[in-house]
């Protein structure tokens, strides 16, 4: 299901650590569907990073920059609204 809301529209987005209910390819999938972008690094253009299990330096990085970091469940939500 496609959504046609572009809630993510413009968004870098970047995924670290293993997810509890999504694998890799089906997160980037709803992040692109929802309009954003997925980077592999980290940068001060990162909107979200959505840190799984065993998230690791990513997870550092994005907290010095301030980027704002979402669980699973909270990328969910996002995804939801």
């Amino acid at each position: 299901r496609v959504k046609s809301t572009t809630l993510l529209s413009g968004k870098q987005i970047v995924l670290t650590g293993t997810l509890a209910t999504l694998t890799r390819d089906q997160a980037k999938e709803k992040i692109v569907t929802a309009g954003g972008r997925v980077t592999s690094s980290v940068s001060v253009k990162t909107d979200y990073l959505v840190a799984g299990n065993d998230a690791g330096s990513k997870l550092s990085k994005a907290q010095k920059l301030g980027v704002t970091v979402l669980t699973e469940k909270e990328f969910q939500k996002l995804l939801e609204t």
